[in-house]
């Protein structure tokens, strides 16, 4: 599996104005400011820069962004697996 951390933190600190230097991988979304409407704003965001879909029911795995980066590992694996359904 393909590690898209870095690709999280960049989107993680365009979409919510943080220094990138300042984001921890393992540090939980909350201490990030990302809040319950903050995942569905992060979900959005992943999906626009990667033009890929992420089901709602993968919010509740958005616990640190390294969980993030595992699931957009996961939903760029459907895409290129063929699959287009959300999950």
């Amino acid at each position: 599996m393909v590690d898209h951390r870095a690709e999280v933190v960049k989107v993680v600190s365009e979409t919510f104005r943080l220094d990138p230097a300042e984001i921890e991988l393992d540090a939980p979304l909350e201490e990030l400011g990302v809040d319950s409407k903050g995942r569905i704003k992060l979900l959005s965001a992943l999906e626009i820069y990667h033009d890929v879909r992420i089901g709602l029911d993968r919010l509740d795995r958005f616990t640190d962004l390294g969980s993030v980066a595992e699931v957009l590992a996961e939903a760029l694996g459907d895409k290129a697996g063929g699959s287009d359904e959300r999950r």
